[in-house]
């Protein structure tokens, strides 16, 4: 069974799902603010519907910025994601695909 999710937590997955795998961008396309986001992402990282990675430290540095912590939905959260999205119907319209 997957675990019932927050509007917010739920929105994070979806925008996770299609694609946007920082903090930053997860924001930018959500709109949900920083103390929102992170916070829900070590929550979902705890519960394994997320897992994390930091970038080497030679990107970031080429592009003259500090290191991402990159995350991506595991399979428990492509569950969940689907079952958020039977939920709130209206989270398959809130998040537009990646490259769209």
């Amino acid at each position: 069974m997957s675990p019932r999710l927050s509007h917010s937590a739920a929105l994070i997955l979806k925008a996770l799902s299609l694609g946007y795998r920082f903090g930053f961008d997860v924001m930018e396309v959500t709109g949900l603010p920083s103390g929102t986001v992170y916070p829900a992402l070590r929550r979902l990282e705890r519960d394994a519907l997320v897992q994390s990675q930091w970038e080497p430290e030679d990107e970031a540095t080429a592009s003259q910025r500090p290191a991402r912590r990159y995350y991506e939905i595991t399979k428990a959260g492509k569950v969940a994601t689907l079952a958020a999205t039977e939920r709130y119907p209206l989270l398959a319209m809130l998040v537009p695909e990646k490259n769209a």
